[in-house]
């Protein structure tokens, strides 16, 4: 056996609940909504709410309208989708204007003319409920409400109030005898329910929602209570999975946890590896937590792990993390410990050169003449290089050399030296 599932009440509690935007003051509310609350019982609400315009009470287990009559300034009022059998204690709500009744179970038609009473009635709906399945209908309802305005979301004009009016002169006792025979099964489906009841199980619930059922407001009643043991039935909480590190031997192993893209390169040049993580662009650093060991990496982003088994040792105190400002990217460089021959070799000859290039420079900087080479004389070089100059052969006639101190201080000698003459 099973424990009942124990209704829900209108309490004033759950009305200041509702009624937070007015302040928590019931006594001033205009506007209340308890709709989907599983309210079996119409209570207190007239009472503690007189001022209330607008009610809304749609979707509930509520079987009857009562203790309304105070709502003397109530305009709209919503029952939708109860188990409301027959039209009722709506007589002291003198405002009412609008009146939804859709998807209820209401078949006593005849009782829609206790709306009489109520003078500012203007729209009525009743959709969804078995008296719209009676021959005439509509009719019925223009005949016995004149002052409605619409029914079920149609006009009513006066060309149909001529035609209800002719109508029910003839065929009144017609719906009337409809509204017997449904009464008559509505008795025998109560009784036939009375003697099949019985406390259910967990294959009852089971078949709920696989097999058809008859629509009934037991049906709805006792559809509400299954749902609601099931609620009460702790469900079993699925394990989080357990992220291992480490393997059987003890030895670490890979893991994405955090399943994000990363790139692992070897820079054979540099002698280290080069780890680049595509972290989000708009992740806050704290949340980052990067933690290098000689054969491992250990990136923690936000509790979710990512390792990274590296194939040789690298030096922790000498590896770099950095974040780009753009990409959000880790950029992660981890020296290795065992120095490689190429990248040796690749140094030494990048050093051979640097000092190549700086002696060169030095020696042209200290030349600032320019260089006499071993060449003829027709090349000349300066300081910024070389340049082949060929020189014009010059033909001269060959000149003497002077005459000696003697030679011209001997008056015999002038006509000897050329270019003189007496």
């Amino acid at each position: 056996t099973q424990d009942p599932v124990v209704m829900v009440r209108v309490t004033e509690q759950l009305i200041r609940k509702k009624a937070e935007h007015n302040e928590g003051l019931i006594s001033s509310l205009e506007e209340l909504s308890l709709h989907q609350e599983h309210v079996e019982k119409l209570e207190f609400i007239d009472r503690w709410c007189r001022d209330l315009k607008i009610l809304y009470l749609h979707d509930n287990l509520i079987a009857k309208i009562e203790n309304m009559s105070m709502l003397k300034k109530l305009e709209y009022l919503n029952l939708c989708l109860n188990n409301i059998e027959r039209i009722e204690g709506l007589e002291g709500c003198e405002s009412l204007k609008k009146l939804d009744l859709t998807l209820n179970f209401i078949g006593e038609i005849s009782s829609v003319k206790c709306l009489n009473k109520n003078i500012f009635l203007e729209i009525l709906f009743l959709n969804g409920n078995p008296c719209t399945e009676f021959s005439g209908y509509r009719q019925y309802i223009i005949h016995n409400i004149p002052l409605l305005k619409e029914v079920d979301g149609k006009e009513i004009t006066k060309s149909d109030r001529i035609q209800a009016a002719q109508y029910m002169a003839k065929n009144e006792g017609k719906i009337l005898f409809q509204e017997k025979q449904y009464l008559v099964k509505r008795s025998r489906e109560k009784e036939e329910k009375i003697l099949n009841q019985s406390n259910e199980g967990d294959a009852d619930l089971e078949k709920c929602g696989t097999e058809m059922t008859d629509h009934s407001p037991e049906t709805r009643v006792k559809m509400y209570m299954d749902i609601e043991r099931g609620k009460e039935v702790p469900q079993p909480k699925s394990k989080k999975r357990e992220i291992k590190l480490v393997n059987s031997q003890g030895k670490p192993i890979n893991v994405n946890e955090a399943k994000i893209d990363f790139l692992l390169l070897e820079n054979d040049d540099s002698n280290c590896y080069e780890l680049e993580v595509k972290v989000y662009r708009y992740l806050e650093t704290s949340l980052i937590n990067v933690d290098v060991n000689p054969i491992v990496i250990k990136i923690t982003i936000k509790s979710k792990v990512l390792q990274l088994v590296l194939a040789e040792e690298v030096h922790p105190d000498r590896s770099k993390v950095t974040r780009s400002m753009t990409t959000g990217h880790l950029q992660i460089t981890m020296p290795k410990v065992k120095e490689n021959v190429l990248s040796q070799m690749k140094s030494a000859q990048k050093q051979q050169q640097a000092s190549r290039e700086k002696e060169s420079k030095c020696s042209n900087s200290s030349d600032s003449r320019p260089m006499i080479s071993s060449r003829p004389s027709n090349y000349l070089e300066t300081e910024t290089g070389r340049l082949e100059t060929l020189l014009a052969s010059i033909t001269k006639s060959p000149v003497q050399p002077p005459a000696s101190i003697e030679s011209m201080d001997n008056p015999d000698c002038l006509d000897e030296i050329p270019g003189l003459e007496e």
